[in-house]
């Protein structure tokens, strides 16, 4: 059983703070949920305290500031966090406005996946069960209509999670905790493709 110390809550409240006013693409429900519920899964397939952390705060840099960001969270919550931050990272621009086209930061990402650390892996995947789950379930609850808030189509998102999929399940040998994450995930995102 992972202990969670004072670390851990200041990391919610870090994460609180810099999505604050925050929701979901489309949505009203805090982003901050979607962080929760990421650490969580990190915690579910095994991910000790600072994997946790690193769930509660993977779009930080990318969504708060780039840079400066990444180094607060170094200064607060050590390296290691640091670099779960920074793998997990499409952008780390100050500016959310300053993003590359959306095809091409999914390809870098997705480039980046054999170079990341087992413990930004365990993240992202944890991080795209969610989105893969959160994509489903919008999809029944609202129809086709919520695909049109996204900078990418319907089709172009299924291209990119289960590209994700095939990416993850390359580095699966890498740490044990990683198989049934990437099970899950590629449950999650199956279920997407028939709807």
């Amino acid at each position: 059983m992972v202990e969670l110390s004072s670390r851990y809550l200041q990391a919610v409240e870090f994460a609180a703070t810099v999505h604050q006013g925050s929701v979901r693409k489309g949505t009203t429900i805090p982003y901050l949920s979607h962080l929760l519920q990421v650490s969580g899964l990190v915690l579910e397939f095994g991910g000790d305290e600072d994997e946790a952390i690193g769930g509660l705060l993977h779009d930080a840099a990318e969504d708060g500031g780039g840079e400066p960001t990444l180094e607060a969270i170094r200064q607060h919550f050590g390296p290691k966090v640091e670099t779960i931050v920074r793998e997990n990272s499409d952008s780390i621009t100050a500016s959310k406005t300053d993003k590359a086209p959306w095809r091409e930061r999914k390809e870098q990402y997705l480039a980046g996946i054999a170079d990341k650390s087992a413990s930004a892996l365990l993240v992202s995947v944890c991080d795209k069960i969610h989105n893969a789950r959160s994509l489903g379930a919008d999809s029944r609850r609202l129809g086709e209509s919520h695909w049109h808030r996204f900078n990418a189509s319907q089709t172009e998102l299924i291209w990119y999670y289960e590209s994700l999929v095939e990416a993850f399940a390359a580095r699966i040998g890498d740490d044990p905790r990683l198989g049934p994450a990437i099970a899950l995930l590629r449950r999650e995102v199956d279920a997407l493709a028939e709807i």
